[in-house]
């Protein structure tokens, strides 16, 4: 059996076995935004197989309508997605500056040695990756080692042994801190967005001392923020006071309208607050591109670009199919663009998930190409 048949049959068990929580993905996303599930469909091909295979990338690309290249782009770009084979305990060792000076290269080597791999590398048995990270964010705990991103601080040669001695015994040590160990897949099912049912999977971990130790000195010196009451409950907007009377006193009247000039708007429209109150950074973005929930160019507030007026939602969208279609085909015979078809369906699909609650749907797209 060739590796691309491999491939093609393990796509085929991906789109059988991940189909239905792909779809329940999808679902969570706005209809024009489904590229946005693509972080959590690689986590969900990181819990099925231990990494993200070709084959998962191919699975990934089909739901969404992307092509291979813009899906491994991403796989390629986060250290969290494994690109070959991992163990069940991805260990890693911080040796940067600060964990380094520590001791953390000594505690690395000792590791190497004791497992006979180096970075990056899995043991025989497949159990335990190794890897150096250059920082884990922890440097006033170094130097320190993770097992599946949990923390295990102040490590020296030979607590790290026992705890990747404990791990090949088939045990779950206890981190430091945070929350309960989990495999690689375990850990992958809760980044995909789904809840791990397992006895004890919540966390019950503590905070470290030294992230408590500001807290701590301003208790014992009885340091604080003027007026700060930590019952008050934080309100978006300022309440209106009562006044002693116990009426409320009218609001004052808003400013009046003021008209600005056609010639530098492109609109008559008066330049009032937007009934929506949104900031202006929001307003700007959904004028650049449009959507259905986007007011229309001369609703109060908004303010066209002055290079014209934005196209019409519709309008919008036939462009942009317009030039994915237009565009060469990539290397795996796809549209550098998104594939409009299969976005479309898997959308579809998405949304009868969505609105049956039963799981039920069609089958991603592909897979009547791919049983031929």
């Amino acid at each position: 059996m060739t590796d691309t048949h491999q491939d093609v049959v393990t796509a085929t068990v991906l789109r059988d076995r991940l189909g239905e929580r792909a779809r329940e993905i999808v679902a969570r996303y706005p209809a024009d935004r489904s590229r946005s599930a693509l972080l959590p469909l690689l986590h969900l091909v990181q819990a099925e197989q231990g990494y993200v295979s070709p084959a998962g990338v191919e699975f990934c690309a089909e739901v969404l309508g992307l092509n291979k290249a813009q899906v491994g782009a991403v796989a390629t770009f986060y250290t969290m997605y494994k690109r070959r084979p991992t163990g069940d305990w991805l260990v890693s060792v911080c040796t940067n500056t600060m964990c380094n000076v520590l001791g953390g290269q000594e505690v690395y080597d000792t590791l190497t040695e004791l497992l006979g791999v180096g970075h990056d590398e899995t043991t025989a048995d497949g159990t335990i990756t190794l890897e150096h990270a250059e920082c884990l964010a922890a440097c006033d705990y170094g130097p320190v080692m993770t097992v599946n991103y949990e923390f295990f601080d102040r490590v020296d040669r030979d607590t790290a042994v026992s705890v990747v001695e404990e791990l090949r015994a088939g045990g779950r040590p206890t981190p430091t801190r945070g929350a309960r160990l989990c495999t690689l897949k375990e850990m992958a099912v809760q980044l995909a967005g789904f809840a791990d049912e397992r006895d004890g999977a919540v966390g019950d971990g503590r905070a470290g001392d030294a992230t408590l130790r500001g807290l701590r000195l301003a208790q014992e010196h009885g340091i604080s923020v003027p007026d700060f009451d930590p019952d008050t409950p934080i309100r978006s907007k300022p309440a209106q006071e009562k006044p002693a009377g116990g009426k409320k006193e009218p609001a004052a009247a808003p400013p009046p309208p003021t008209k600005v000039p056609a010639s530098r708007t492109g609109t008559t429209a008066p330049d009032v607050k937007a009934p929506d109150d949104k900031s202006p950074q929001v307003r700007t973005a959904e004028t650049r591109q449009p959507d259905a929930r986007t007011a229309v160019p001369d609703a109060p507030g908004v303010q066209p670009p002055v290079d014209g007026v934005p196209p019409v939602p519709a309008d919008a969208q036939a462009a942009e199919a317009a030039g994915a279609g237009a565009n060469e085909p990539a290397g795996d015979a796809k549209p550098a663009g998104e594939g409009t078809d299969a976005q479309q369906r898997n959308l579809a699909e998405a949304g009868g998930t969505a609105a049956s609650g039963d799981g039920a749907g069609a089958a991603p797209a592909g897979e009547k190409e791919a049983d031929k």
